[in-house]
């Protein structure tokens, strides 16, 4: 079975997809934005290329969230609460971390089924 690869770079891709499974990665688009604005965006992204990939975020497995600072967790968690749908959360692990693009409050890791 082959490797699915979308948007595809040199670096990375948007999307990779094995059989049934999917992986990507998305990061905020508005740099200079608070934490709020930048999971909303996060959660957007991440709805797309779900829809893409022939999934959606009922179907999400692992999510691994890397935060600049921890402490943004309470607002960042108040946006995922209302845009995850009641009774599908997945496994889920939250991080502090030193992100490599400076205006970046987050990146989300996720694994999802198709």
């Amino acid at each position: 079975m082959a490797i699915e690869r979308h948007g595809t770079t040199q670096r990375h891709s948007d999307v990779c997809a094995y059989s049934n499974t999917i992986y990507l990665v998305e990061r905020p688009q508005t740099l200079d934005a608070n934490v709020a604005t930048q999971t909303r965006e996060v959660l957007a992204g991440i709805e797309q290329l779900l829809a893409q990939a022939g999934s959606d975020k009922t179907r999400l497995l692992m999510v691994t969230i890397y935060l600049r600072d921890i402490e943004d967790a309470v607002a960042m968690n108040a946006i995922w609460d209302a845009w995850l749908p009641c009774g599908s959360a997945p496994a889920r692990v939250c991080i502090e971390a030193n992100l490599r693009h400076h205006d970046f409050l987050l990146e989300v890791a996720v694994i999802a089924a198709r």
